[in-house]
């Protein structure tokens, strides 16, 4: 067994929908800006969203809210349909996409049930003010190839080169843009980490997306639990 295996736990009952973990992960990947006119054309890049869902009816109607990302499946479909091997499986259980291998066939989006990978159809662009804030750890992607979550491969890797480095260095952007700890990023094979703790105690509210399909994602959700009942939720 490989000594790391990368995966996150979401809380639902935590999540307030505020999307600052979108606004985290755009920062620190280098994500072009969504216009209007991007959004109205549905060719947006969001590497994590905030999925929103109405439950009830006027006036006692709630929101439910579930933060959406690549799910590092151990069974991708997106892995064996792509021709140039630019998305494969490591050993540390992530989803690594290799943008200077990636020929833009888009077949892996199409094979991805959970609607994570984006095509990148312009070269992106920043306004002037902007570009001193590009983080120098992650490439700007060129147009013509795909892009998604990677867990923020870029913290893991310098995690794993200096020795000084806290787990707080570990976390992806998301997680440490968090205000409610929603978010838990670590290593599943440690029982003694952090996710490894959250995940045992939360089981029976444990489930993963779409799990019926059998690509055994890395992500793990735990159900919304509405306060003073017993009652659970889960939305996939």
């Amino acid at each position: 067994m490989p000594e790391n295996k990368w995966g996150m736990v979401i809380d639902l009952d935590k999540c307030t929908g505020c999307q600052s973990c979108v606004v985290a992960c755009q920062s620190e990947n280098n994500i072009p800006i969504n216009t209007e006119d991007i959004f109205n054309q549905r060719r947006a890049i969001e590497w994590i969203r905030i999925e929103r869902y109405w439950e009830g009816e006027f006036p006692n109607v709630r929101a439910r809210y579930v933060p959406v990302l690549c799910q590092h499946c151990d069974e991708a479909p997106c892995e064996p349909v792509c021709p140039v091997l630019a998305t494969y499986h490591n050993d540390q259980g992530l989803n690594v996409q290799v943008y200077n291998r990636c020929i833009g066939t888009r077949f892996c989006a199409n094979n991805c049930p959970y609607t994570v990978r984006f095509f990148n159809f312009w070269e992106p662009e920043w306004p002037e003010s902007f570009k001193n804030q590009l983080n120098p750890d992650v490439t700007v992607r060129s147009r013509g190839i795909m892009e998604k979550c990677t867990f923020c491969i870029q913290r893991i890797r310098r995690f794993s080169k200096n020795s000084e480095s806290t787990e707080r260095d570990l976390n992806p952007a998301c997680t440490n843009a968090c205000a409610t700890d929603a978010l838990v990023f670590g290593n599943l094979n440690d029982p003694e980490s952090k996710i490894s703790k959250v995940k045992s105690k939360g089981k029976k509210r444990s489930y993963k997306m779409l799990e019926e399909l059998g690509t055994e994602p890395n992500v793990i959700y735990l159900k919304k639990v509405e306060k003073g009942t017993k009652q659970e939720h889960n939305v996939h």
